[in-house]
């Protein structure tokens, strides 16, 4: 940071000049178009859309070092992922994303930073879907300081990102590993019996339940979409409430219940689940399975999540664009059920790895994200200049 000072002290001291997008780089917009039938075949090219690598095809009509940003699509108004991105290398780019080319990387990774830290609502059309035209893309202002400010300020930001980048991968390996040891302890002799869910416990599917049904308190729910975005494999508490009049007429899930989504857009995640741990009856709704037993918890979630259990979910999922396993064909699912003492031996050690891994407040997860929280700090700060001539 003070070498970042002496430079703007010294390159900048009475501020820095508002320059239009349209004015920096060069726009490659007429180059671009979709992919044609005769290469849209699995290749080597990564092949950009509105929010990224969409597919990979056999040729390309771009090479070199690029700033795609998105021009349509929900991605300009949900962020999900940057609205900016780079790409280098040889690539096919298709009508969604404008394509961007600047004299140097330094300048390319600054405005890159930049437009991912501001509001562009202003220039993004909603018309009939959420645009950003190339018209008003060239009208967003940027702050350009001298090229040695702009190489600092993205020297300082990489070095960011690169170290959230190897706490990303340390935290992909651990994942790795803590998948493999999960199932390794959930792989059983022939000493342990083999039972089905319906052996064990009850199905029971829920019904009703909508988002706008949610309340700020009363009887806790949890509603299927959830347990894909929100919860881990288990919870005490849940994040949404309805009111009691209406959770009377919904399906009950008590202490030790477990939750299931058994609809998904894909076969991956569908029947993710949630162990309700808390002590109060909660409720769920439809596209979701309560299984009542009298087993650990823990140890059945656990079970749900291994590659085991997914090559039997495979063969009960039906459906193309919605996936859906009915609980009825979850009721034949095999589980391997050693004792209550054993199974609780077993969660005890998966739980040091699920910790590590997957808790946002220890372990990698919470570090990433402090990391991350650090940048943007220290990304709104560097990006603050005095206007020239304000």
């Amino acid at each position: 940071m003070s070498k970042l000072d002496c430079l703007i002290t010294e390159l900048c001291p009475d501020g820095v000049e508002l320059v239009l997008l349209g004015e920096i780089g060069t726009n490659l917009d007429s180059k671009r178009k979709p992919v044609t039938k005769g290469v849209r075949e699995a290749g080597e090219y990564p092949y950009y859309g509105a929010s990224g690598i969409v597919d990979h095809v056999s040729d390309y009509i771009f090479d070199g070092d690029f700033l795609l940003i998105s021009e349509d699509g929900a991605n300009l108004v949900a962020r999900k992922t940057p609205i900016a991105f780079s790409a280098s290398g040889k690539i096919w780019v298709n009508n969604h994303a404008h394509v961007l080319q600047f004299d140097t990387y330094e300048t390319r990774r600054y405005i890159e930073i930049y437009l991912n830290s501001i509001d562009l609502s202003n220039y993004i059309s909603t018309a009939a879907q959420p645009k950003l035209s190339q018209a008003n893309m060239n009208k967003i202002p940027i702050p350009l300081p001298p090229f040695e400010v702009q190489c600092e300020i993205v020297r300082i930001l990489d070095n960011f990102t690169e170290l959230t980048a190897e706490l990303t991968a340390e935290l992909t390996a651990r994942k790795k590993q803590y998948n493999y040891y999960r199932d390794e302890l959930l792989t059983f002799g022939d000493d342990v019996p083999i039972v089905t869910l319906g052996e064990i416990g009850e199905i029971i599917r829920g019904s009703g339940l909508q988002k706008s049904d949610f309340t700020e308190s009363g009887v806790g729910c949890i509603h299927y979409g959830q347990i894909y975005t929100y919860y881990g494999t288990f919870t005490s508490e849940t994040k949404s409430f309805v009111a009691p009049e209406l959770a009377a007429g919904l399906k009950k899930a008590n202490t030790g219940d477990i939750i299931i989504a058994v609809t998904s857009e894909n076969v991956e995640d569908v029947c993710k689940c949630v162990a309700w741990l808390g002590e109060d009856e909660i409720v769920t709704g439809g596209h979701s399975a309560i299984f009542k037993h009298k087993q650990n918890p823990k140890f059945i979630a656990y079970y749900l999540q291994t590659a085991a259990f997914f090559a039997q979910k495979r063969k009960i999922a039906n459906g193309t664009k919605v996936i859906e396993v009915s609980p009825k064909k979850l009721e034949n699912v095999i589980i391997p059920l050693p004792s209550l003492n054993e199974q609780a031996r077993i969660v005890s050690i998966i739980d040091r790895f699920y910790a590590l891994t997957n808790d946002i407040s220890e372990g990698l997860p919470a570090e990433i994200a402090a990391r991350q929280k650090q940048y943007e700090y220290y990304r709104d700060k560097l990006l603050t200049f005095e206007e020239l001539g304000a």
